[in-house]
């Protein structure tokens, strides 16, 4: 009886994969959709600078030239150099590492949380009220106001933005992961599951969780992005990375008093923003258009 019932439950098992099996075909989609390959293309650019800023770089970021301070964009020095003689070039391909590094480590931090809460809420529903009081009043705050009240407990650290980011965007996640577990609670094989006997917590794992990849996938990729932006604003703002750690946010903050005499100090951080968080957006939308079944749907 006990082997009928275990050959039951591991013949209900791969009907959890059913929304998976197109795993194959998806990338195609994401292929053939251009912002999502221009958008990975430059993020893969970005990436590769980042790795490779030691070697791209003419001298180190933070040495000080002051004979050749504000000088303009040039040969030596293609981004100009700032009040101190430092090389704007050097610093912004530096920048990148920090700034990838926070977005990377927020996303899979709020990842890995939000789905292990959301799994929790949506299943036992006697946790889910508790822990969906709990947040909606951190979603109450706008999310860079808690970056800073949490960065100025802290500290400024790029360690400590990577942890108030993450509790800031984990609430995010986890209502997201959340609604999808309720859809799947119904869903046939897993009321088969229940039946059957299965465990809870394989079945949330194991039938349910595969169905939450997709859309948190595109959700990581807007996470990314918007952790891009929130270090570079803290930053900005004195509360982010330390001042003798080449960010963006710090190069703009320090080029903020200087926009007339030499506008390109601020410029080429804030162009670097922009194009990483515009790439980012992009290939969130293209993995959202080859993810979502009802997209496809209409591309049929």
């Amino acid at each position: 009886m006990e082997r009928t019932t275990t050959r039951q439950q591991e013949r209900a098992a791969p009907d959890a994969r059913v929304p998976l099996l197109s795993r194959h075909r998806w990338l195609k989609r994401l292929l053939r959709d251009k912002g999502a390959v221009i958008g990975g293309a430059v993020l893969l650019f970005l990436i590769v600078v980042a790795v490779a800023a030691p070697c791209l770089t003419p001298a180190d970021p933070m040495w000080m030239d002051p004979l050749n301070r504000l000088r303009p964009p040039s040969r030596v020095h293609p981004f100009g150099t700032d009040g101190s003689g430092r090389d704007i070039f050097s610093m912004v391909m530096y920048g990148a590492r920090i700034s990838l590094v926070v977005g990377l480590s927020v996303m899979a931090f709020s990842s890995l949380a939000g789905v292990v809460i959301g799994l929790l809420s949506g299943f036992f529903r006697a946790l889910d009220n508790v822990i969906m009081r709990i947040n909606d009043g951190m979603m109450a705050f706008p999310s860079i106001l808690l970056a800073i009240a949490m960065m100025a407990v802290l500290g400024p650290r790029v360690s400590n933005i990577i942890m108030a980011l993450g509790i800031v965007y984990t609430p995010r996640m986890a209502r997201i992961i959340r609604s999808v577990t309720l859809t799947c609670r119904a869903i046939t094989y897993v009321e088969a599951a229940t039946a059957l006997g299965v465990r809870d917590l394989v079945i949330a794992f194991r039938h349910i969780l595969p169905n939450c990849v997709p859309p948190m996938i595109v959700q990581g990729t807007f996470v990314f992005a918007f952790s891009v932006l929130d270090e570079s604003s803290l930053s900005f703002l004195g509360v982010g990375a330390p001042p003798y750690i080449p960010s963006w946010g710090n190069v703009i903050s320090m080029g903020r008093l200087l926009m007339i005499e030499a506008p390109w100090i601020s410029l080429f951080p804030g162009f670097a923003i922009l194009v990483t968080v515009l790439a980012l957006n992009l290939l969130g939308d293209g993995l959202r258009d080859s993810l979502d079944p009802r997209m496809q749907k209409m591309h049929q």
